[in-house]
């Protein structure tokens, strides 16, 4: 993997969060591909329960200053970076007041999933082509973890087909069983659709529940790896007839060798 580029975008990193299957693996992944020699750059959103001070976090004011264009609305792009500790990998964080101020991740205290995670999840996907276009960094693939993350795959596909940036990079999605209950807002699909994606495109996104999201990023996916044991039968279904390449379920102490040659063989 020497000198390939990977963008790694993710809704959940350690140790900026909890450890979970998806912020584990958005750490682990990017390690073993920096140990081999590859390129890698990480994002993530800031969310408000990110402790700045402690994770060293500083915003970079020449990335910083954009507005993206949210369903109608205007709202200001902020860009952090912080290092891993020994690591020697730098992670950008995706911020902007309106949007992950709140002190959670996903829901509030009660449990209930904050009702503009569909805007959350718009403004993240188009915050990181905007702040890799401003580094002039060209990805060979941008790997997607996690379900806040899952609109990149559609926004790449017709967002921003046209950019000559990134049109030899491959998109891979990794699926995993952590989900949430419920839908996001119905109006999810009028508000992608508002930045001109094809409706027919996106017709999951109708019922924005956790796997109709998935399903919408797997179609829009150019690969996906089975990221967890624990994705139902029904998404493994849907990817195993999708007609992409995927990597079956590897567990963790031996998803080394397979991400590799899944990234060399099936994807390149």
């Amino acid at each position: 993997m020497e000198d390939k580029r990977i963008l790694y975008v993710s809704s959940e990193v350690v140790p900026y969060l909890a450890e979970n299957e998806v912020s584990s693996m958005s750490y682990e992944v990017p390690k073993m591909i920096n140990n081999l020699g590859g390129q890698i750059r990480i994002f993530m959103p800031r969310y408000g329960n990110i402790n700045e001070r402690r994770h060293q976090l500083h915003e970079v004011i020449r990335l910083s200053g954009m507005n993206l264009v949210v369903n109608d609305l205007d709202m200001p792009l902020i860009i952090k970076v912080a290092s891993i500790p020994k690591e020697r990998i730098q992670v950008y964080f995706i911020d902007n007041d309106e949007y992950f101020k709140r002190k959670a991740t996903f829901t509030d205290e009660e449990g209930v999933l904050y009702p503009d995670n569909d805007e959350r999840a718009i403004f993240f996907a188009k915050g990181v082509v905007e702040t890799v276009k401003k580094l002039n960094w060209v990805p060979d693939i941008i790997h997607v973890h996690g379900w806040m993350a899952a609109l990149l795959p559609i926004y790449m596909k017709h967002f921003y087909k046209n950019e000559a940036l990134f049109s030899e990079t491959k998109i891979v999605t990794s699926i995993y069983g952590q989900s949430f209950e419920g839908t996001l807002d119905k109006e999810m699909i009028n508000k992608v659709t508002f930045d001109g994606i094809p409706k027919e495109a996106v017709l999951d996104l109708e019922s924005p529940d956790y796997e109709n999201i998935m399903k919408a990023a797997i179609i829009h996916s150019d690969a996906v790896i089975i990221a967890s044991e624990k994705v139902s039968s029904s998404l493994t279904k849907f990817i195993e007839s999708s007609g992409k390449p995927f990597l079956p379920f590897t567990p963790k102490e031996k998803f080394a060798e397979a991400y590799v040659n899944f990234y060399k063989n099936s994807v390149l």
